[in-house]
């Protein structure tokens, strides 16, 4: 190809983080890098009735000239502003909006290259920000809640002559009727709900304690203004209810059949506990982190207030968006007609560009770099809980992505432990039940 010959003006700051530079490009020589692209063409191209390089150039130029042409162009602007970028070490961030102009002259084409660039990071001081580290030292309190949690998982369900209680489960059919009419949703066979699950609208989770198999009844229900339903919202129907099945919960005991259920070959429930101990004990300390680490990242934030490259945070929130179809995928849910919009996720996507920002920047500063003993010392961590570990851990060093999940933890880790050796640091007990969610 021939060197097009451009021109550029110098780069305009348009904001504190958008720049705009204008080139010109001469046609002359679009043309004459269209003319070298479509004698390469020619060498090549296939079209019936002739033999390969033997096309007319006419013929060729009249299939392929505006690709050419495009191409030629596109390369032009590509060269020029590549050229000015680095010639004034602009750190651009995501992909330049090229424009053409309308007031070029004669023999030129004009084009303007709008793009954004990385902020400029000072680092603060984080020696002034309070950090809270939550502490939990696992009992066998903690090890008994644990079980029980594991055993309402494993509840099985049989049938009662007795009135329901809440915990029961039922199996019923209903029909909903508004001004006496059958309404869309409001009519179901079998179906099976909890007493006292919520599943159910509140007038009719009321109709479902104390009743029998066998029992009918009629009852009003009470739609919520903000209802999704607009035609239900704010109205009160009519349900008849028959309840075909009540069924009493039954927790397994904790016995040699409960502890092969949790993966211990012997039954030995003593065995059980232990393991269900090391496991709960490696989610604390999990949890624990994770407490830490966000009031950690919050105070950088805090200390290091930056302005996020709008095409970095766009990326960003498209990739999860992405993630969160692939996820919701997997979960068996049919995804062609639920729309994920990136601009759900665009404030959390600005927070983690802001984080990855600061912690590259950190790291560099600080010489934070990952050392291949963390990294290996979390995939181990990882391996602990599958029955092989080594083959766990061969997988993860035959999987650069994979590894490269762990490298980015133990990079975290890195500007955690830098961060609390800097900031005021206090240590206060967390409840289990807050720590892991349980809490009401």
């Amino acid at each position: 190809m021939t060197e097009t010959a451009t021109t550029a003006v110098a780069t305009e700051t348009v904001s504190s983080l958008e720049r705009r530079i204008d080139m010109t490009v001469m046609l002359a020589d679009i043309e004459k890098d269209v003319d070298q692209r479509l004698k390469q063409m020619s060498r090549t191209v296939k079209m019936a009735g002739f033999r390969p390089g033997k096309v007319p150039m006419k013929m060729v130029a009249q299939q392929y000239g505006s690709q050419a042409r495009s191409e030629a162009i596109g390369a032009a602007v590509e060269k020029t502003y590549g050229e000015k970028v680095r010639e004034q070490n602009l750190r651009v961030a995501g992909y330049p909006r090229i424009e053409p102009k309308a007031d070029a002259v004669e023999g030129q084409l004009g084009f303007t290259a709008i793009f954004e660039v990385y902020p400029e990071i000072s680092l603060g001081d984080v020696s002034g920000e309070a950090i809270e580290k939550p502490t939990l030292t696992v009992t066998e309190a903690e090890v008994d809640k644990t079980l029980d949690v594991l055993r309402k998982q494993r509840t099985t369900y049989s049938e009662t002559e007795r009135a329901s209680e809440t915990g029961d489960r039922l199996v019923i059919d209903f029909i909903g009727r508004k001004n006496g009419e059958e309404f869309q949703g409001g009519k179901a066979s079998d179906y099976t709900v909890m007493v006292g699950g919520g599943m159910m609208l509140p007038d009719f989770e009321t109709q479902l304690v104390g009743v029998k198999a066998g029992d009918h009844k009629n009852f009003d229900v009470a739609f919520p203004a903000d209802y999704q339903a607009a035609e239900l919202a704010g109205n009160t129907v009519q349900f008849e209810m028959t309840v075909k099945k009540v069924e009493a919960p039954q927790l397994p005991e904790i016995d040699g059949e409960f502890a092969r259920q949790l993966g211990v070959a012997d039954g030995d429930t003593t065995k059980m506990r232990a393991e269900v101990r090391a496991n709960l004990e490696r989610e604390v300390k999990k949890r624990l982190l994770a407490k830490v680490k966000e009031q950690v990242m919050d105070a950088l934030l805090k200390v290091n207030p930056i302005e996020v490259p709008k095409a970095l945070a766009m990326m960003e929130a498209e990739q999860m968006a992405e993630a969160a179809r692939r996820d919701m995928e997997q979960r068996g849910m049919m995804m062609k007609n639920i729309p994920v919009e990136a601009s759900w996720f665009t404030d959390q996507a600005a927070r983690r560009v802001k984080l990855g920002l600061l912690l590259a920047e950190l790291v560099k500063a600080e010489d934070l770099h990952v050392k291949p003993e963390q990294v290996r010392a979390i995939v181990d961590e990882f391996s602990e809980t599958f029955e092989d570990p080594k083959e766990v851990v061969r997988w993860y060093y035959s999987q650069p992505q994979r590894l490269a999940e762990a490298e980015a933890l133990a990079l975290e880790n890195n500007v955690v432990a830098w961060v609390l050796a800097k900031a005021r640091v206090s240590e206060a007990p967390i409840a289990f039940d807050v720590l892991m969610g349980n809490a009401a």
